[in-house]
């Protein structure tokens, strides 16, 4: 079975909000790589409407620019949304029905890791059928004071760390995984 991997980028206050303000002074080649892995270990990326607009919006613009550019784009795109209409553009396609039912679905198709980017109301409902399998954190060395935090809207839930790495950088790589309640 596929897993979904969450991944999102976090300032120390846990603030994920705006990270293209703050993350690239740590980016070095050392966490492109894993970034870069980590996307290679995916074959779909799944995705809500706030994010499948922003990243339409910029990557579409950088293809042949680098490699990973050129896998973004070509992946398959999955689209969870109330308000936008298909058909998506950018190889996405519009998750239609029980946001739930499709994408345990989804899970249990051939296939590699599924990838969502950041943490938001798709989350939070994968979150609430237990369809989330990991959460990755890139967490920064940096304060950033205000902003959107993850997990606001989200009940007690317990994580077991299943690794940690430190870059260079100060940038710590944490994945954990949800424990299901019993």
């Amino acid at each position: 079975m596929r897993k979904v991997i969450v991944q999102t980028e976090i300032s120390l206050d846990a603030v994920m909000e705006n990270p293209q303000l703050w993350v690239f002074d740590f980016h070095n080649e050392e966490i492109e790589k894993y970034v870069k892995d980590q996307l290679s270990a995916s074959d779909a990326l799944l995705m809500g409407r706030v994010t499948y607009e922003a990243f339409a919006e910029v990557w579409p613009t950088l293809a042949g620019t680098d490699e990973f550019a050129d896998r973004i784009n070509r992946l398959p795109k999955f689209v969870a949304s109330r308000t936008l209409q298909g058909p998506l553009e950018w190889n996405a396609t519009l998750i239609k029905g029980d946001i739930a039912e499709e994408v345990a679905k989804l899970k249990q198709q051939p296939g590699q890791d599924i990838l969502q980017y950041g943490i938001g109301e798709l989350t939070h409902t994968l979150m609430q059928h237990g369809l989330v399998d990991e959460f990755h954190f890139l967490l920064f060395p940096v304060v950033v004071g205000s902003g959107e935090r993850i997990f606001e809207k989200i009940d007690l839930t317990r994580l077991k760390l299943l690794e940690a790495k430190t870059f260079d950088t100060g940038v710590v790589a944490l994945h954990y995984q949800p424990r299901r309640n019993k």
